[in-house]
């Protein structure tokens, strides 16, 4: 059954302005830089620079009054631009140059992918034409660590389907020994155990060390994957002297062959720290980034527009409209100026608050003398809603003397010590990860023997607890880390 009823309800609405402030905020250094490039390219009232007094603009407007009317004055001259006396081409060569000089030129740098490198060696082998269409299909499928990850059976429906080229499973993988042959060593295996192989067999197996390496990849992968070297010593009969020798030799291979080249490799991203503090004494100083705080003002050419319609004795309908465009385009520039102050201001408000909370770390530069704090912790400093500290320790980042970090790194919840002190949880992570560090490679700390550790040191924390920080260090399981 349908009703139908009122009601009344309070709700609270962020106006356009709060929303562009919080958008505004949660912005890194580098984003905010082409936030202001899209408002300003957008909004042709507001303007870069420093405000300009009266007395500057008027002396800026007769400046360029001046200009116009000296161009008006000037007559365009066409004798300057037609010569009939052209100088003759020879006479412009010169012949003094000997037959041994070296020409003295800038080359120009060009690269090719690893997957143009390939399809380049096919040419220098001895291959029909069919063979070299399969291979270049199967150098296409290849990612970029130069694995074939299809199926062979895919690839021949796909030649079949797209290319109408009816080929099975045997001749596909006669190309792909051919591709496997080419260089880099390892090209066009389907895991890593074939790449491996593939690399060792290019290698001379009259050495003891390569064949033990080989057969350790061909018999013992699983267990070597999984550093059960006792079983590998077991299985195949030799001391661990000898297995340390081959394993080293495997060690040496490279798990990626697609990337040997430059051209595949991934660009290096460069951080721009938001903050930067340094040390003066035993005092810290603060900065924000000159490029939070970009110089922004509304155009000076949209003020003059507002004083000309102001001064116009007649006021007709289509000035009107262009008023409402122009007030409407000064508005915006102002909400979008406020909002870029704003948030230099709530930056640095929070920032400071975060310095005082961390003054001891950010003094010496130790981890251990980090203090609990989290999200509820600065916001009651600073006097604002968790959300708006979240947005600011969101992707910002703070150099200090000893390193640039991700500003949100700084926070962590509490751990109560056996004196009932509460300490960092990163404190805790820093002195796991030195106890996993000066370990016994040989026989590595297991998580129960970590814990051990640390309630040593006072940290009363379970097993799994230790499990879960090691995970979030990427610190691999006891049987991983193990070494010979």
């Amino acid at each position: 059954m349908l009703k139908q009823s009122l009601q009344q309800k309070l709700l609270q609405k962020l106006s356009p302005q709060q929303i562009q402030l919080m958008k505004l905020l949660q912005v890194p250094t580098i984003e905010l830089e082409q936030r202001i490039k899209e408002e300003l390219e957008a909004n042709p009232a507001l303007d870069e620079g420093l405000e300009k007094d009266e007395k500057d603009e008027q002396e800026e407007l007769q400046e360029e009054w001046e200009e116009a009317e000296k161009e008006e004055k000037e007559e365009f001259d066409f004798s300057d631009y037609l010569d009939d006396d052209e100088t003759p081409a020879y006479r412009l060569n010169i012949s003094n140059k000997s037959a041994d000089e070296d020409e003295k030129s800038i080359p120009f740098a060009s690269s090719t992918s690893f997957r143009d490198n390939l399809k380049e060696q096919l040419s220098w082998r001895t291959i029909t034409e069919r063979q070299e269409l399969l291979a270049k299909t199967i150098i296409g499928n290849l990612d970029d660590d130069g694995y074939l990850r299809r199926e062979v059976e895919n690839i021949a429906d796909d030649l079949a389907f797209s290319q109408n080229i009816m080929t099975n499973v045997e001749e596909l993988e006669d190309a792909l020994k051919i591709v496997q042959n080419l260089d880099p060593a390892g090209v066009g295996a389907r895991d890593l155990r074939e790449c491996l192989m593939l690399q060792l067999e290019r290698k001379d197996h009259s050495y003891p060390s390569i064949s033990m390496a080989y057969e350790i990849l061909d018999e013992n992968f699983d267990a070597f994957t999984k550093k059960h070297y006792d079983r590998i010593t077991k299985r195949m009969e030799v001391d661990e002297e000898d297995l340390k020798i081959a394993i080293s030799e495997i060690v040496k291979l490279n798990p990626k062959p697609g990337n040997s080249m430059s051209s595949t490799s991934k660009s290096v991203q460069h951080i721009v720290p938001d903050f930067v503090i340094t040390t003066d004494d035993e005092d810290l100083v603060l900065n924000i980034n000159s490029r939070n705080a970009p110089e922004l003002r509304i155009s000076d050419s949209y003020k003059q527009m507002i004083k000309g319609y102001d001064k116009s004795p007649t006021k007709n309908k289509k000035q009107k409209e262009a008023l409402m465009f122009v007030k409407q385009k000064i508005d915006s520039a102002k909400w979008f100026i406020d909002a870029i102050k704003q948030r230099q201001q709530t930056l640095m408000l929070t920032m400071n608050a975060i310095m005082e909370f961390q003054k001891e770390y950010f003094l010496t530069g130790d981890e251990t003398k980090l203090r609990p704090m989290i999200l509820k912790d600065i916001a009651e400093i600073v006097n604002l809603d968790i959300s708006t500290i979240s947005r600011v320790a969101n992707s910002k980042y703070v150099q200090t003397p000893y390193g640039t970090f991700l500003l949100k790194t700084f926070f962590s919840e509490s751990l109560t010590t056996d004196t009932g002190e509460e300490v960092s949880t990163r404190e805790v992570k820093k002195i796991l990860q030195d106890a996993v560090d000066n370990e016994n490679k040989q026989k590595p700390l297991t998580d129960e023997r970590l814990a051990n550790v640390l309630r040593d040191k006072g940290y009363q924390i379970a097993r799994r607890t230790v499990a879960k920080y090691r995970e979030q260090l990427n610190i691999p399981v006891a049987r991983l880390r193990k070494q010979l």
